[in-house]
Formats: C-alpha cells, structure tokens, sequence
C-alpha cells in the first residue's frame, strides 16, 4: 500500500502536464482523461525503479495512447478491467463546462479547430515537438518513424496549421502583417489590438526564451503589451511557404514568427529560434 501511494503522488506531479499533451492532441477532455487515465493504468504495472524519467515515460504512454485514438476513434473505455487499479481518487470523468473551456482557452480556440486538419502523426508530431518541445530523437519512435522522418511529418503539420481551413490568402495576409509590424514597432497598442485575435495564444521555444522571450502568453492585451515597441528589425517573409516574421538585425538570422490566422487576425504565433530548426526552413524575403 505504502509504495502504491507513493507511485500515486509521483503520477499526480505529472497530470497537469499529460492532461495539457492529451487534450492538444485530441481536442476533447473525455478522450484525454481516457489517455491519462491509461498512463496510470501502464504506470501501475510497470516496474517503476527502472524508469529513469518518469515525467518522459508518461508523456511517451499518453502520446501513444493519442495516436491510437486519433486513427481509430473507437469507443472508449468505460471500466477498468477485474484486477486493474481504479480510477485515482477525485479524478473520475465527470462533464465539466468550465475546464473544458480552461483546457480549450490554453490552446486557442482557432488553432485548436485547425489542428483537427491534421493526419494522427501530423498532429502528434506537431504538438510534441512545436507546443512540448520534444526532440524529434523522441518522438520518432512514438510515431513509428526516423528522426528525420518525424522532423518531416512536423514541418508539414506547421505549413497546414499556418495555412490551414481559417486562414486566409496571402495577400490579405501580409496587410494583416505589416499593420502589425508597424502597430509594434510604434508602440501602438490600439493597432495590435486591432490585428490580434482576442483568444491569440504566443508560444516560444527553449532558446528564444533564453534569449529574453516568455514561454507563453495568453490573449490579445497580454500578447501586445509584449510586443510594444519592439519588431524593429523584423520583416515580413515566407517561411516554408506560409507567410510569417523573420527577424534578422545587419543579416543576421536570430529567430523566426510562425503565424496562424484566423480571418483577418492573428490567432497563434510560434517564437522559432532554435538553430537547428532555423537551418532547417525554407525561407523567403518578401519586398
């Protein structure tokens, strides 16, 4: 009993962080807390002194268990089967309007629709390497892919989810573009505002934040009040075909805005300035 409550509060550190995986992945808090649940289910069977990252092995059983779900959308599982833990305590599914929207809100609702476009692996792959920051190292065997493969697999992803059911052409896009640019730089926020979806979610990757950017922000206040009076040495450009920011003081490649619209606002955009990932995209200066 003793080392089952101790295999319980280790699993309770991680749940936030695997429920936040699982719904990006599936969209739907019923199939998440299925996924998460599962995870426990595996956890209380494994060895667990063997496992030297438990935080990795659970993210690893939950995305599996989301790439399972999302090919085949069979019915889910309603009771654990004689002999298998019950469900943790205070954690049984119930319907829950308000964390469904929490859940749904710290994804962004506009690219929560668009990352329904994806393929199982598309979205896998994205979600674990762009939102999680996993090394594709990592996450190719979870697909069933090489490496580069699973780079592949993301890259393509990202140019739907940028170009994907809610955005619009290009050329209404850069008006979008430049308006915000020019918004930033100035320091206006009444134009962010004006270009940003109020719901807009800023991501940014490992090494932008070291650079001095957040990991995350949340709304369109939020996300202009960081942007004020900075983009002086961005432009707009094509990044793997989709329209984005580069932002490149005297030539020099320093990091990258991946945007998704919605209509004519900005609804996500992804800080890219990892060197890897930089050498990796196809990019293109705009006039």
């Amino acid at each position: 009993m003793e080392k089952e409550n101790w295999l319980a509060e280790q699993f309770e550190a991680h749940r936030d962080h695997l429920q936040r995986v699982a719904y990006r992945m599936l969209g739907a808090t019923g199939e998440a807390d299925d996924a998460v649940q599962e995870a426990w289910l595996r956890l209380s069977r494994s060895q667990p002194a063997g496992i030297e990252n438990l935080g990795g092995w659970l993210t690893t059983v939950v995305a599996r268990v989301c790439l399972d779900t999302l090919r085949s959308r069979k019915s889910r599982r309603e009771e654990p089967l004689e002999g298998e833990p019950e469900p943790l305590a205070g954690h049984e599914r119930t319907a829950d309007p308000e964390r469904e929207a929490e859940l749904a809100d710290s994804v962004g609702l506009a690219l929560l629709v668009v990352l329904e476009a994806l393929a199982p692996a598309e979205r896998v792959a994205f979600v674990l390497h762009d939102m999680f920051d996993l090394p594709f190292e990592e996450i190719a065997p979870i697909v069933g892919r090489s490496p580069t493969a699973a780079r592949q697999l993301a890259s393509r992803a990202r140019r739907r989810v940028r170009g994907g059911k809610t955005s619009s052409d290009v050329a209404s896009q850069r008006r979008v573009v430049d308006a915000f640019l020019a918004a930033a730089r100035s320091g206006d926020i009444a134009g962010l505002l004006a270009v940003l979806d109020p719901d807009v979610v800023l991501r940014a990757d490992r090494t932008a934040v070291r650079l001095g950017d957040v990991t995350e922000l949340h709304g369109a206040e939020v996300v202009a009040a960081n942007f004020k009076g900075k983009a002086q040495a961005a432009r707009p450009a094509l990044i793997d075909g989709a329209l984005g920011v580069v932002v490149a003081p005297q030539g020099h490649l320093l990091l990258v805005l991946n945007l998704t619209f919605a209509g004519d606002r900005i609804a996500a955009i992804e800080v890219v300035a990892d060197r890897d990932r930089l050498r990796a995209l196809d990019l293109s200066a705009l006039p």
